[in-house]
């Protein structure tokens, strides 16, 4: 039986990847920080909840151990790098423990990931699957964070298909477009959490700003998950994968965008976001 192990998979787009993968018939390892939250795959055969803290390196090590030796016999054939969360707002707002957390979880966590389970992809010639994001090739004005800590996996990912060539282990990027999960509102409910512990006068001199960017994010058209989960699905199924996917709709504009000359991007960026007619108080 092939077998998946996927980091994040009670979260929005989890949820649906695993139960895809289930119905092919593939033994899913479903990555949780919650033990309570993975009844949500009560009913489904081949799914195996396994608890860990992807910033924990100990936990993920633990996690690798405990699959090897639920596998038994049989390999594994693919670690997906699902978990991540939204850390937003301009720079000079950002608590520095926030960007901390940013790249703990998007970065450091499926570093110790990859780390811990290249063992058992080594055995299979299997491959590595991990979420990215079109602002890991286009970083977008008030969501430095969560584009820095992308296009930090991004190029982990680009470095990693050329070292582990040599044992016919692939390295893949999906790219999903905005998604309708709850990861942005918690994200909103972060920073306006943090601006309220900032500086008063340096947090009102953003508020035209960030109420503009809300705004125009508001108005996006946010692809359904089912939809994410199933490019998803085939960056972890398909004999030749690509190195990249792009899922949902308008998730190849953004790069497209950043192929411009900086300075119109740059203008492009602003009135899509709608800074261009922003301005500070």
């Amino acid at each position: 039986m092939r077998s998946v192990f996927i980091t994040g998979a009670t979260g929005g787009i989890g949820v649906p990847t695993v139960r895809l993968l289930a119905e092919r018939g593939y033994r899913v390892f479903a990555g949780v920080r919650d033990a309570d939250k993975a009844r949500v795959f009560d009913g489904l055969e081949h799914v195996l909840p396994v608890v860990l803290e992807v910033t924990d390196e100990g936990s993920v090590a633990e996690a690798a151990r405990d699959i090897g030796r639920l596998l038994g016999g049989d390999t594994l054939d693919a670690v997906v790098n699902n978990a991540g969360l939204i850390v937003e707002g301009p720079l000079e707002l950002v608590e520095a423990a926030e960007l901390e957390r940013q790249f703990r979880v998007n970065v450091f966590g499926p570093a110790a990931v990859i780390r811990a389970f290249l063992p058992l992809l080594r055995a299979s010639r299997g491959r590595i699957v991990n979420v990215t994001a079109p602002t890991a090739r286009r970083a977008m004005p008030y969501n430095g964070p969560i584009s820095a800590s992308k296009a930090a996996l991004a190029s982990l990912s680009v470095a990693l298909r050329g070292e582990l060539a040599a044992w016919g282990i692939k390295v893949v990027m999906v790219e999903p477009t905005g998604t309708d999960t709850p990861i942005f509102a918690l994200a909103a409910e972060s920073a306006d959490e943090s601006r309220r512990r900032a500086d008063p006068y340096v947090a009102e001199l953003y508020s035209p700003m960030i109420r503009a960017v809300r705004d125009a994010t508001a108005r996006l058209s946010l692809a359904d998950p089912e939809t994410i989960a199933s490019v998803l699905v085939r960056a972890i199924t398909a004999r030749r994968p690509r190195t990249r996917y792009t899922a949902g709709r308008g998730a190849a504009l953004l790069p497209a965008v950043g192929r411009l000359p900086d300075p119109l991007a740059d203008a492009v960026v602003a009135r899509a976001l709608g800074l261009a007619k922003a301005t500070p108080q």
